[in-house]
């Protein structure tokens, strides 16, 4: 049961919403917010996920739910299927626990929580009824408010944070919000104090920042290096190397391509000058749409 608290909390979330930075003010119980989320628990897919960061996916795959709705609706979206349109099943709180249990029962490694944060309140009730035994996993674009970060904590084992943008010019031109860092900043830096504990080669507990280079965004992926390795925190670097050009991008002809060869290495040397010990290095070769998960209906597994 939820605490007199958190029901309080949860009923000005859903009324008058502020989970996120949008602050949308949407009342959630009969209209949706600007993430498109009503007061429903709508989940696109799930199933094990085999190509997250090796001590994520571990041996069996991490039992990953890819929730649909996105406050923060990147122009590039890999996932832009499900962000932008109310699709998947609905669940209610209940529902959502039993879905811990079957993705235990299926031998996953952790249970990854995709793109979650305007369903914060409903995520506590799910966790209120049925807290997994096998780790949680965070999955965030890290466009978050600290009250909702700090309200889901004793439920969340693992964050798996995105730093996406450090420049207001690059975030307000490939999301229309200039603020992404300045929340992202404080996200992150709450999420990077996790201290990581691992089984093996299996995180148990921990956080790995996420970072993916765009093209001619090289300048802004050293200040966002930068910016992490200042923090000196303990957890881990992810250096990405797979964006693959996704959606409508007639707008936005410098995201027609790959990344280069080029771009790839000056932020990787750079992080390397950086000091950084804690990284996963992901090469250019992950950029191929076979490493995007299947949304459709046809296909009962991710991939």
């Amino acid at each position: 049961m939820l605490c007199k608290p958190a029901k309080i909390w949860y009923n000005l979330a859903m009324s008058s919403c502020t989970l996120c930075p949008v602050r949308c003010g949407a009342d959630r119980q009969n209209s949706v917010g600007a993430c498109g989320a009503d007061d429903h628990i709508r989940i696109a897919k799930y199933g094990l996920h085999p190509y997250e960061e090796p001590c994520i996916s571990y041996r069996n795959g991490s039992g990953t739910i890819f929730f649909s709705g996105c406050a923060l609706r990147c122009v590039f979206c890999q996932n832009r299927e499900i962000s932008r349109a109310a699709v998947g099943s609905v669940y209610d709180p209940h529902g959502l626990a039993n879905l811990f249990r079957e993705l235990e029962d299926a031998g996953a490694e952790n249970i990854n929580l995709v793109t979650a944060s305007h369903y914060v309140p409903q995520l506590l009730r799910a966790f209120a009824e049925y807290t997994p035994n096998i780790p949680v996993v965070y999955n965030t674009h890290s466009y978050e408010t600290l009250e909702a970060l700090q309200a889901l904590d004793p439920y969340i084992d693992i964050y798996l944070p995105d730093l996406k943008y450090f420049s207001p010019a690059v975030s307000r031109r490939y999301t229309g919000k200039s603020d992404y860092f300045e929340f992202a900043a404080k996200a992150v830096s709450f999420m990077a104090k996790r201290e990581c504990v691992f089984e093996g080669d299996k995180m148990l507990r921990g956080c790995i920042v996420r970072h993916l280079v765009l093209p001619l965004c090289t300048n802004d992926s050293v200040a966002l290096i930068d910016w992490f390795a200042d923090l000196h925190s303990p957890a881990y670097f992810s250096l990405m190397g797979q964006y693959t050009p996704c959606g409508d991008l007639k707008n936005f002809p410098e995201l027609k391509r790959p990344i280069t060869a080029r771009e790839y290495n000056k932020v990787l040397d750079h992080l390397l000058d950086r000091g950084l010990k804690r990284v996963f290095l992901q090469g250019r070769a992950s950029a191929d749409t076979k490493f995007i998960p299947d949304f459709s209906e046809e296909k009962s597994s991710l991939f």
